[in-house]
């Protein structure tokens, strides 16, 4: 059973959308105990670092989700503002993140971007694969996504870096640590391409 977390962001009908037509099962997780039956976590996430922040905390669902992410080892996917919660700190805001995997949230350097449209990071872009973890399976160098952010996921760790992205600078657009994953663009408005990111993650 993957579940999608609700804690007020993100659009969850988009990835209900998805599995449907992946014929996968699914529920849609609004507090603790409709987390407990979750074999995969998805979470979404659109806005600023601490307003994410602070809506999972204020949703009751957190330490579930701590429980389940570290101690039973659940994957997990963070997807957009929900992959930059996972990390320790933002420079968008103040609050500390889940810190489920070492790294830190930074903003674009405007100085570095040649685009015309600077900030944010808006439209489709490619992703160049780091090895061959299985999120990635069959997506290539060629695959594109389509991304809506101003702030970038640093990984501390290398290792936990899984796909890169140009925008300026080359940075982390999706991360895995042990049972962690997460995405800076947006699988569920990607068509074909998210569609496959989204049953790789059923398929784990």
């Amino acid at each position: 059973m993957i579940t999608i977390v609700n804690y007020g962001l993100g659009n969850i009908s988009a990835f209900a959308n998805v599995y449907k037509r992946l014929n996968i099962s699914f529920n849609v997780a609004s507090c603790k105990e409709e987390l407990k039956s979750s074999k995969k976590i998805i979470l979404p996430g659109v806005g600023a670092f601490d307003h994410a922040i602070s809506l999972l905390n204020q949703s009751g669902m957190r330490d579930t989700l701590d429980e389940l992410v570290l101690i039973k080892k659940t994957p997990v996917l963070g997807i957009c503002v929900g992959m930059q919660i996972l990390a320790k700190s933002s420079e968008e805001g103040v609050l500390p993140g889940l810190n489920w995997i070492d790294g830190e949230v930074k903003k674009f350097d405007v100085s570095c971007i040649k685009h015309k449209t600077r900030l944010p990071h808006m439209g489709w872009n490619t992703i160049k694969n780091r090895g061959t973890n299985k999120l990635l399976f069959q997506l290539n160098n060629e695959s594109r996504f389509y991304f809506l952010h101003s702030y970038y996921f640093f990984c501390n760790s290398k290792i936990d870096e899984i796909a890169v992205t140009e925008y300026g600078i080359s940075f982390s657009s999706a991360v895995n640590s042990d049972n962690v994953f997460g995405v800076q663009f947006h699988p569920e408005k990607s068509h074909e391409n998210g569609i496959k990111l989204l049953n790789n993650f059923a398929l784990l």
